[in-house]
């Protein structure tokens, strides 16, 4: 799944992020409520993990923006505080589920299945890609039964244009995905991961193509 974070404190949203996309998920943090509001009217999510208090925006005000534009996206509100209105509030607003932090990673991620299950979000375990394999849940990369010896940063990489496959992915969302929302890295960071990607799967009727001034995208014969 995609899933959204939006949390302002970065050591959490960096945590929370390492921890689902080892559990196979392509996550993107944002750490601002009017960054997020304008991400996930444009980009969108299959679930949404939602911090109450942030800086921009309000949580419940970007909850509210998404109910009223009709985005139906399930979401999970974080908050340092335990109060019932709170809670209220924030299903009143259109929450689906919510955690009092500080809360642990199994449990967000047992209400983040549940939550997928309602939906009817299903995502395959494993991707097809020509003649290779993509194992989400272990994050390997298979020619058969024989894993491919992938970096992670090309492992992050291949798992962000897969999950836009057949559409255009620009470098700052590369970027995002392998070195975090909001890192200080330049956009030339992600070509050599791509380079070498790109000569990983050519092989293997996979293919990345360049749309220059735009970023890149990702196709593969037989899917």
């Amino acid at each position: 799944m995609r899933i959204a974070v939006i949390e302002d404190n970065t050591d959490l949203a960096n945590g929370l992020a390492y921890s689902l996309r080892d559990r196979g998920h392509s996550v993107d943090v944002l750490h601002d409520g009017a960054e997020a509001d304008a991400f996930l009217a444009q980009e969108g999510a299959d679930l949404v993990v939602l911090d109450i208090n942030l800086p921009g925006m309000g949580g419940l005000d970007v909850l509210r923006a998404m109910r009223r534009r009709g985005d139906g996206t399930p979401v999970i509100l974080l908050t340092a505080r335990s109060e019932i209105q709170e809670r209220v509030d924030g299903l009143d607003a259109g929450a689906d589920d919510y955690l009092t932090k500080p809360f642990e990673m199994d449990e967000l991620d047992a209400r983040l299945r549940a939550l997928s299950r309602r939906k009817n979000l299903v995502y395959s375990e494993r991707d097809t890609l020509g003649r290779l394999v993509f194992d989400r849940v272990s994050r390997q990369l298979m020619d058969g039964d024989q894993p491919l010896d992938v970096p992670r940063k090309e492992i992050a990489t291949l798992e962000c244009l897969l999950e836009r496959r057949g559409r255009i992915v620009s470098k700052a969302q590369l970027l995002a995905h392998v070195y975090g929302t909001g890192a200080d890295v330049d956009d030339s960071a992600i070509e050599p991961h791509v380079s070498r990607l790109r000569r990983r799967l050519s092989g293997y009727d996979v293919r990345i193509k360049t749309a220059r001034g735009l970023g890149y995208m990702l196709e593969a014969d037989g899917t």
